[in-house]
């Protein structure tokens, strides 16, 4: 007997683009349980993230029409990563092998037979990973190389070019719901689970309807997020440059001393207001990453619950 299957859709305000999604995912399972890759029971399981649309309700119209489409409300909007874990954690209880993407379909859902092939292969996981960039902007695409090579530098190990389009054992995501953080950032945490993974190469299409919900700010955020999350890089790298600060303020106090005794002291009023800013900017900056950490320390103390789930349609 195959492997049942689901697929898990995290979304939030995707009203333009949720019947063709839904659409083009069941035409795709129907197509892998024609092959013989997967059970005739494996479903689609699409996680409402607190959407202020008519997302939910929409939802809740395709699982009246076909039993293969089910899904998950959350009481409020708590972020793609948590949205997404939500249904993987939902997910593993029904099905075998679980393949996460993202609700705009702008991954190559025909990537999945390959998924499904290193599956059968003995992959507990299998990344999808974009073969290039060349449809991107020259702005988008040097941001994007910057923010993944920036993120393997501070500490957080993340597969180059892959997003969250990927496949997972049932025993992959039961290892995943043990990271028990409350600061997710799953690109980073499934590859610590260290079971045997490989990479499946696709090409990434325009998105069809609707708008990025990822502009660069929000990137730039979600990289900090990242990085503060799985790394304490950033500490040391701030505690390397105030050490290299007071070395050099030891070489100045040196030259400072024997200028005033040699009888050469002059009045350095731009070099003192340079001093002064630059060393004022440098404690503030460093003040502001230990913020973010001491802020994540604090909100993992409180072990509040990561999402609530108001409705289930299984």
């Amino acid at each position: 007997m195959k492997d049942r299957l689901f697929i898990v859709v995290p979304l939030y305000n995707e009203e333009e683009v949720l019947r063709e999604t839904a659409k083009r995912l069941k035409e795709k399972i129907l197509s892998l349980i024609e092959a013989d890759k997967i059970s005739k029971d494996s479903k689609i399981l699409f996680v409402n993230d607190g959407s202020k649309d008519s997302s939910w309700e929409m939802i809740k119209d395709l699982s009246i029409e076909d039993k293969v489409f089910k899904g998950i409300c959350l009481s409020r909007n708590y972020g793609h990563q948590k949205a997404l874990l939500a249904g993987l954690t939902i997910a593993k209880e029904y099905a075998e092998v679980i393949i996460s993407i993202d609700a705009d379909l702008q991954d190559d859902i025909n990537a999945m037979d390959k998924m499904l092939d290193k599956y059968a292969e003995g992959f507990d996981i299998v990344y999808g990973v974009r073969s290039s960039r060349k449809k991107d902007s020259f702005l988008k695409r040097n941001t994007a190389f910057v923010f993944y090579k920036f993120m393997n530098l501070m500490g957080a190990e993340v597969v180059y070019n892959h997003g969250d389009f990927r496949l997972m054992s049932k025993r992959a995501v039961e290892e995943l719901s043990k990271f028990e953080e409350v600061n997710l950032f799953l690109r980073g945490l499934v590859p610590m689970i260290g079971f045997k993974s490989t990479n499946i190469e696709y090409t990434r299409a325009e998105r069809f309807a609707g708008g990025s919900k990822y502009p660069f700010t929000k990137m730039l955020a979600f990289a900090m997020d990242g990085i503060t999350s799985l790394s304490i890089k950033p500490i040391i790298f701030i505690a390397r440059l105030g050490l290299l600060i007071f070395f050099i303020s030891l070489v100045a106090l040196i030259y400072t001393i024997i200028k005033n005794f040699s009888g050469g002291t002059i009045v350095g009023w731009s070099s003192l207001m340079a001093s002064i800013w630059l060393l004022g900017g440098l404690q503030l900056f460093a003040i502001g990453i230990i913020g973010e950490y001491i802020g994540k320390i604090y909100t993992e103390t409180k072990h509040r619950p990561r999402y609530i789930i108001s409705q289930k349609l299984l």
